[in-house]
């Protein structure tokens, strides 16, 4: 199960920073249409996950993410200054994923099958395994699709 996770979440990691690779920081803060999110925003809030994959995955407790800067109650900003640049953004994206996917290699199937500590997560992922899928697999190819979207909306090629 753990190479299943990791081969997607290996293929998103690169997909993620090659999506963003041409970008100028000025570029990042871009909405072509004030509904779409931006690639600062889509990455500050995946960036914001980094954590939790690994306190999932050792059973620890942390922050809901809900409350986070970045997290699903934010919007995004046009205010470059919010954000970090491009290429921090770049790297805390790759290194995070990367630091949690060695920790997953790690740890091994007990990775998961932590109890999922939020409460507000408890219902529909009730172990880590469950949440880690979600967070590493899903959500982060849910958001990437959007930065692929905005690419288009703003006539950029496609990656």
């Amino acid at each position: 199960m753990i190479d299943v996770i990791l081969t997607g979440h290996t293929k998103l990691i690169e997909y993620g920073v090659k999506l963003i690779a041409d970008l100028s920081d000025e570029q990042m803060i871009l909405q072509p249409h004030p509904t779409i999110n931006h690639p600062a925003w889509i990455m500050s809030h995946l960036n914001a996950y980094l954590p939790i994959m690994q306190h999932l995955m050792k059973g620890e407790s942390f922050p809901d993410p809900k409350d986070h800067t970045f997290g699903m109650q934010s919007k995004p900003q046009q205010e470059a200054s919010l954000y970090a640049s491009r290429t921090e953004l770049s790297r805390t994206f790759q290194e995070g994923n990367e630091a949690a996917a060695a920790l997953l290699k790690e740890l091994g199937e007990e990775a998961l099958n932590q109890p999922v500590q939020l409460q507000r997560w408890q219902t529909g992922m009730p172990v880590s395994g469950m949440a880690l899928g979600y967070i590493m697999l899903a959500h982060q190819g849910i958001h990437l699709g959007q930065i692929s979207a905005w690419r288009r909306a703003c006539e950029l090629p496609a990656v």
